[in-house]
């Protein structure tokens, strides 16, 4: 029934995480005992303070539509936490909220893209970059990286992937998936290529701006001459533990959100009235009230490429954020192991998946093949049960 289908959903991927979790569903629902590192989602629970403000928004009777672009208050509060943790001055008509930081960077490549217009994707990007521009009729360009230079493109790879095609570039830091983060001053010198290209916009993922473990965070749009084109897409699921809530929002040149809010007229409408109202709360507090989740990521982070420096073949960075390590595993290419012919990242992660019984995701998936995403957003008994199990099955 492909054929009854839209050419457009028919081109479309399924999402690689999703799929790799359903995957470890199924065969969880089969009775074998899986663990999964492949989601990017915290295993903390939402923090009582934040969970006391919804359940309040609830006894307030918030149970009607909202504001398109989102609540009055919930955008001082956006505007509040942007000055606060990034020095940036935005007003109520560039702040535009979304259900999930998803929605905000699809809103932005509807309303920015026409067909033909080029996207500079510095790999590894997270999954869903590239269909969303392909989805908006766009053409994603993978600029390359590898784990040698950290997983971080040059100005001169920048200048390099310039055309006169080229309409915005998106990146996140700290990375999906290799937990890179760029410096103020790697970012200087890709503004400094940029300026020279006025009409490319910039869109800046920062959701996993609080769970960096390198120093202050850097925003594109902190540069004056920048500000103008840079749109900064952020949200709570990350760092405020807070995934099925599903709040995103962006801080944008005034048109491009006065665009976003059109279409999300038309496609959902305003974002969920309690979780708006509980994210008030979120945001308004001092990042030390989630410290506690950071540090906690960080002593993972040590665990989890201990163990992995421990296995042969496994060449790996040490993340600077986020919660996610991409190790380069093409070593193992070519080889059979257990009866498995392992020729690219996907077999690997299979192989992993079916011998070891943990779930990771391809890095085909990201735009980087010789690697895979290994989530530590998980117990440690669990990434050390799960690093054990891999040594074996490898052994």
């Amino acid at each position: 029934m492909q054929e009854k289908l839209s050419n457009r959903i028919n081109s479309m991927a399924t999402s690689q995480t999703l799929a790799m979790a359903a995957k470890a569903r199924e065969l969880k629902a089969e009775g074998k005992d899986i663990i999964g590192l492949s989601l990017g989602e915290p295993d903390f629970n939402t923090p009582d303070f934040i969970k006391e403000a919804a359940i309040q928004a609830i006894n307030d009777n918030y149970n009607s539509y909202t504001p398109v672009d989102g609540y009055v208050e919930l955008k001082d509060a956006i505007i509040n936490k942007f000055k606060r943790d990034n020095n940036l001055t935005y007003d109520r008509s560039q702040i535009v909220v979304s259900t999930g930081a998803k929605q905000s960077l699809a809103n932005v490549a509807m309303v920015v893209l026409n067909p033909g217009d080029e996207v500079l994707l510095p790999c590894p990007y997270w999954v869903s970059y590239a269909e969303i521009v392909k989805l908006a009729e766009g053409v994603p360009v993978e600029v390359p990286t590898s784990v040698e230079t950290d997983f971080k493109i040059t100005p001169e790879q920048l200048e390099a992937s310039i055309t006169p095609k080229t309409k915005m570039i998106w990146y996140s830091s700290p990375c999906n998936p290799s937990g890179m983060v760029y410096s103020k001053k790697e970012l200087r010198a890709l503004a400094d290529v940029l300026k020279k290209y006025p009409d490319i916009i910039v869109v800046s993922d920062e959701i996993y701006e609080h769970i960096n473990f390198v120093g202050d965070h850097a925003s594109m749009a902190g540069f004056e001459d920048m500000y103008d084109r840079t749109v900064t897409v952020n949200g709570v699921s990350k760092a405020f533990a807070m995934t099925g809530w599903r709040i995103g929002y962006i801080g944008a040149p005034a048109y491009i959100a006065r665009a976003c809010n059109k279409m999300q007229g038309q496609i959902t409408s305003g974002a969920n009235c309690i979780a708006q109202r509980a994210v008030i709360t979120a945001l308004d507090a001092p990042v030390s009230k989630i410290s506690h989740m950071i540090d906690t990521f960080k002593n993972r982070r040590k665990l989890i490429i201990d163990l992995l420096n421990d296995i042969q073949g496994f060449v790996t960075t040490e993340p600077e954020g986020a919660f996610y390590v991409f190790p380069n595993i093409s070593s193992f290419f070519g080889k059979t192991i257990k009866g498995h012919e392992i020729l690219n990242a996907t077999d690997f992660s299979l192989f992993l998946l079916e011998e070891a019984n943990v779930a990771t995701v391809t890095g085909d998936a990201f735009g980087n093949p010789e690697c895979i995403r290994i989530s530590y957003a998980a117990s440690e008994d669990q990434i050390t049960e799960a690093l054990s199990r891999i040594k074996k099955a490898l052994s």
